[in-house]
């Protein structure tokens, strides 16, 4: 799904490049495309890095995002076809 593609997709509050939505977004894409760079060189360790690094910050997006509009959240979740977060009550 490209960027123009998933921003149509969107509700009118999460148009804009810089939302939650559309980071949570661009992460998952990035998370992709390292995911199959890893498969064919596994010893790439920096790279690594970067996934765990990438995956953190859109757990903390995801946990964000759940805490404030979870209508919004399970869309996202639903859209991106991505295992959402257990929500702690």
């Amino acid at each position: 799904m490209t960027k123009k593609m998933f921003l149509q997709l969107l509700s009118g509050s999460g148009t804009k490049p810089g939302t939650v939505e559309f980071q949570i977004y661009h992460l998952t894409n990035r998370v992709i495309k390292l995911t199959s760079h890893l498969k064919q060189h596994s010893k790439d360790y920096s790279s690594q890095r970067g996934l765990w690094k990438m995956l953190g910050r859109r757990k903390r997006l995801l946990v964000y995002l759940s805490k404030n509009d979870t209508n919004c959240y399970e869309n996202l979740i639903n859209k991106l076809g991505i295992r959402g977060l257990k929500i702690r009550t």
